[in-house]
């Protein structure tokens, strides 16, 4: 297997030089047959672990002393050496034992592993990913137990998740830009237990395009029903975290939304997610129809402008009000926050047409609770929820055409632009 000379050479000097012949060193012997020999418990990928952080240890020991081992600027200090204290440490390639160095007077902490800790920086990590991905506490131990051979108790993977409860105190909290370009308002639905009884409660949530065009997920709020009343208050907190302006907010077709957002957000103009429009008409229509009502339905949304998309919405009418009555009534009862994309260039159109940038952090929501059934809290959902949105946030990329979406709003709203932008 890896041969030791190569590790005391690798940590001899104290210098980390992996160079390509100090790595053939090291894999001198290995069998592709075993890859064990390097990831296993006592494989080389271990042995690395143990000597670095033990090494890393008598380094702190000696900035902790001021004095490196074997030197006389010892005599008389007040504080020396004191041998090792066996360890153990539940790393990424399953326990490693280590020799924790001591002092005298017991005042050294280091701070590669600190005192009390048992798990090394990264594996906590590794069960962060995992309860951010859904799996169940019960999963989580089985994974570790099967890939790293190590068993955690469910109290230590509750206490690395419940960590996390302060990050998303803070990130809730934290202040928002004075003006977006975009915000998307949504909701889903997830189940919880309240009052000994599981209940189904919509979690908020609001996500924001910068001027700069960046996505950002501004906030998420739970309450028993989706509600304009809510809305109200999700958005007085925005307000109150920074947020003065909103040039477009885009929403679902809930009563009340718009004059909820117009209340806070004077200003703003209100777009009506049209993708649920249209999902919601066709709920109306047989199956047989579907297809045929769907095609008219898009000369609305596709008009060259207002009135066009008004003649429109009068042919869709007279072709199936007799069938369908209700799809022309919620358009036009609507209208006037379906129509304000259609003043807009194309690039614009796309991005507040639909509230889809927000629901595919949705699906990705869903995606991480569906193996939950329930949560036991509020802040268990919120918990995970957060761990979701903040993974997602991390690979979220500027809106598309941003360059030209810019220069629209710079004409269309150029008295609500900050001078500084």
């Amino acid at each position: 297997g890896p041969t030791a000379p190569a590790l005391d050479r690798l940590m001899g000097d104290g210098r980390f030089d992996l160079s390509d012949e100090l790595v053939d060193e090291l894999l001198e012997g290995y069998d592709p047959g075993r890859p064990q020999d390097i990831t296993g418990p006592d494989g080389l990928l271990a042995q690395l672990t143990r000597r670095v952080v033990e090494r890393a240890m008598h380094a702190e020991l000696d900035e902790h002393l001021g004095y490196p081992k074997h030197s006389p600027l010892g005599r008389g200090s007040g504080n020396s050496r004191n041998g090792t204290t066996p360890k153990t440490l539940i790393t990424d390639h399953g326990r490693v034992a280590i020799e924790r160095p001591r002092d005298r007077a017991g005042t050294f902490e280091p701070q590669i592993v600190p005192n009390g800790d048992t798990r090394f920086a990264g594996f906590d990590d590794k069960i962060l990913s995992l309860y951010a991905n859904g799996m169940t506490v019960r999963d989580i131990r089985r994974h570790l137990r099967e890939i790293y051979h190590v068993e955690v108790s469910p109290d230590t993977i509750s206490r690395v998740t419940d960590a996390v409860a302060e990050d998303v105190k803070a990130w809730q909290n934290r202040p928002l830009e004075s003006v977006y370009a975009i915000v998307y308002l949504d909701a889903i639905s997830v189940k919880i237990t309240d009052a000994g009884a599981v209940r189904r409660k919509a979690i908020y949530i609001a996500s924001g395009v910068t001027l700069d065009g960046e996505r950002e997920t501004l906030g998420m709020w739970i309450q028993k029903t989706e509600g304009a009343k809510f809305w109200m208050h999700v958005l007085t907190e925005l307000r109150n975290r920074g947020v003065q302006d909103i040039l477009i907010a885009c929403v679902d077709g809930l009563n009340g939304f718009p004059d909820a957002i117009e209340a806070i957000f004077k200003k703003t103009i209100v777009q009506t997610c049209i993708v649920h429009l249209i999902r919601n008409s066709l709920a109306y229509v047989s199956y047989k129809d579907r297809r045929a009502a769907a095609a008219d339905l898009k000369t609305i949304y596709t008009a060259a402008n207002a009135d066009a998309a008004e003649q429109a919405l009068d042919a869709f009418e007279d072709t199936w009000n007799a069938q369908y009555p209700s799809i022309a009534k919620a358009w036009r009862s609507a209208w006037e926050h379906v129509i304000p994309f259609l003043a807009y260039p194309p690039q614009l159109r796309r991005v507040i047409y639909t509230t889809n940038a927000i629901e595919a952090l949705n699906r990705q929501i869903r995606k991480a609770i569906k193996t939950r059934g329930h949560f036991p809290t509020d802040d268990a959902a919120l918990k995970l929820i957060w761990m979701t949105i903040t993974r997602q946030d991390t690979g979220l990329r500027r809106v598309r055409d941003w360059p030209q979406i810019r220069q629209a709003l710079e004409i269309l709203f150029e008295d609500r632009l900050p001078t500084n932008h």
